[in-house]
């Protein structure tokens, strides 16, 4: 059980950037502690932390050569839940090396028992806020293709401060991605899909290959244009799928580093 205490806001040591998620507990019990205890060594980023127990040190920078021992094209996943989206990937590409950025330790020990199942080499995890792995922990211009899917809508108005894509957001993941690299995104809310369409719209980092394309569906429900259609590579999840149980149309965005 961890002895350090939640993020807040304000603490000048972690971050000005509004914590974008919930925790959701970070104790570990039957199989999954087995999945953690048996393959964390193999596959699991063992951070120096900061302040709490999903901070980075400042000093600390991510070396993929050494965790991967190859070089190779990096993907990211920030936020990647259960692993399902970046092990299924992981085993469409095993020529590119893949990390996935997930607060939720009940969910990388699910993803290391999906990595494992799996026998992939090309997926290491890290228990990390995305600010601080896009800030401090990864190299800049080091990801060839980062991907956010279906991240916490925070969908009370009163809570839209704390979604992740903003424009403070913005020069953090574009620090990153390597000149054009790719930066993929979805969700099943439209008005942050609309949010996140308008902010990276205005970014001078990014450009939108689809900018001029707008759906028959679109134009009715008055969304207008520049949505990308479905990354063939991204895996139907059980976030993707309750979506469309409660009749949610799924968005999906895609950026280019200029």
């Amino acid at each position: 059980m961890s002895n350090q205490h939640p993020p807040t806001e304000n603490h000048p040591r972690y971050s000005t950037h509004p914590v974008s998620y919930m925790r959701r507990g970070t104790r570990l019990q039957g199989r999954r502690q087995t999945v953690w205890d048996t393959h964390a060594d193999s596959y699991v980023i063992d951070v120096p932390r900061e302040f709490t127990d999903t901070s980075v040190r400042s000093d600390y920078v991510f070396d993929p050569v050494e965790h991967f021992g190859r070089e190779a094209e990096l993907v990211v996943e920030i936020g990647s839940g259960l692993g399902e989206a970046v092990v299924h990937l992981a085993a469409q590409a095993p020529e590119k090396n893949f990390l996935a950025v997930e607060v939720y330790k009940p969910g990388l020990a699910s993803t290391l028992g999906k990595i494992a199942g799996k026998k992939l080499s090309n997926v290491r995890v890290v228990e990390a806020d995305a600010v601080h792995a896009l800030e401090r922990m990864l190299p800049a211009a080091s990801v060839t293709e980062l991907y956010l899917f279906f991240p916490d809508p925070w969908h009370k108005k009163r809570h839209h401060k704390r979604r992740l894509v903003r424009d403070s957001f913005v020069p953090i993941a574009a620090r990153v991605l390597k000149p054009g690299g790719v930066w993929r995104l979805a969700t099943d809310w439209s008005d942050y899909a609309e949010q996140m369409r308008d902010v990276l719209d205005r970014a001078p980092q990014f450009e939108n290959p689809y900018a001029e394309r707008a759906s028959e569906s679109s134009r009715e429900e008055g969304l207008g244009g520049g949505w990308a259609p479905r990354y063939e590579g991204r895996v139907h999840t059980s976030f993707e799928n309750k979506a469309h149980r409660a009749g949610r149309r799924v968005f999906d965005l895609e950026y280019v580093r200029r």
